[in-house]
C-alpha cells in the first residue's frame, strides 16, 4: 500500500457491493476501510482518522445519517458522501441537513463515486493540509495529530488536534467561544461548554514544557492562544 494512499471509510451493509467498491478504490490508491454496520463505521472513524466518509444510509444498528451526525459534531470538515436507494427530494434534503457533503443514488457507477470523491477531496481547505505548524518550542503536526516537543511525541485525540489548530489559527487573538463550540461540538450549550474548558485545560497541560505559551481565557468572549 502506497503511504500516501487516501484513507477512507466506507460502511456499506450490502457485502457484496462494499467488496466491490473497496477493491475498486484500492486500484487506485485509496487504503479502504469497509464497515458492514453503523457501530462497527463509528469505531473504525475513531481508530483510523480517515480522510473521507462514503456512507450507506440504511444500516443495521446504526444508520447513516445518526452517524454522519455523531461524526461531523466532532469533525466538521471531513467530507461525507451519502450512498442510497432512495430517490426523494425530502430524502436527500435530509442527507445534506445531517452533514452530508454530497449524495450519490443506487445503482451508480464506480467512476461516478471516483469522480465525486476527488471532487471532494479537493475542496478541502488548503490549511487543513499543512503539515506542521511551529508552536513555541513544539511542532504540531495537525493531519498526524501529534505535538513534538524535542524527541518527545504528544498524541492528541482528534478534538483536542482540531481545538488547537483553531487556535493556531487565531494567534494571539480571540477565539469566539460560540463559534468554536457550534463547530467542534455542534451546540453552544452549557453542558458542551464545559466539555470544551476541560478540553483547554488538557491542552495547557501538553503545551507546559513551553513558558512562552499560554490559553488565556478572555471571559464573556473566548480563549487566546499566544506564543512568539
Amino acid at each position: 500500500m502506497n503511504k500516501q494512499a487516501i484513507k477512507l471509510l466506507l460502511a456499506e451493509d450490502e457485502v457484496s457491493l462494499g467488496q466491490i467498491v473497496k477493491e475498486s478504490l484500492e486500484t487506485r490508491n485509496f487504503e479502504v476501510f469497509h464497515a458492514t454496520n453503523g457501530e462497527e463505521a463509528y469505531t473504525i472513524y475513531k481508530k483510523e482518522n480517515p480522510n473521507i466518509l462514503v456512507l450507506d444510509v440504511m444500516m443495521p444498528k446504526k444508520d447513516g445519517f445518526t452517524l454522519a451526525k455523531e461524526i461531523r459534531a466532532e469533525n466538521p470538515e471531513i467530507p461525507i458522501i451519502f450512498l442510497t436507494a432512495k430517490s426523494q427530494t425530502k430524502d436527500v434534503v435530509e442527507g445534506f441537513n445531517h452533514g452530508g457533503n454530497d449524495y450519490l443514488k443506487k445503482p451508480f457507477s464506480m467512476e461516478e463515486l471516483i469522480v465525486r470523491i476527488q471532487a471532494l477531496l479537493n475542496r478541502i481547505p488548503k490549511q487543513n493540509n499543512q503539515s506542521e505548524i511551529t508552536l513555541g518550542n513544539y511542532t504540531f503536526n495537525y493531519t498526524k495529530q501529534l505535538l513534538v516537543h524535542e524527541k518527545e511525541e504528544i498524541l492528541l485525540t482528534h478534538r483536542e488536534a482540531e481545538l488547537l489548530y483553531h487556535l493556531t489559527q487565531k494567534k494571539n487573538e480571540i477565539l469566539d467561544r460560540s463559534f468554536i463550540l457550534k463547530k467542534l461540538w455542534g451546540s453552544d450549550d452549557f453542558f458542551n461548554a464545559r466539555s470544551m474548558d476541560v478540553f483547554i485545560s488538557k491542552l495547557r497541560k501538553k503545551l507546559k514544557k513551553d513558558d512562552s505559551i499560554s490559553i488565556i481565557n478572555v471571559r464573556g468572549y473566548g480563549y487566546k492562544l499566544i506564543y512568539s
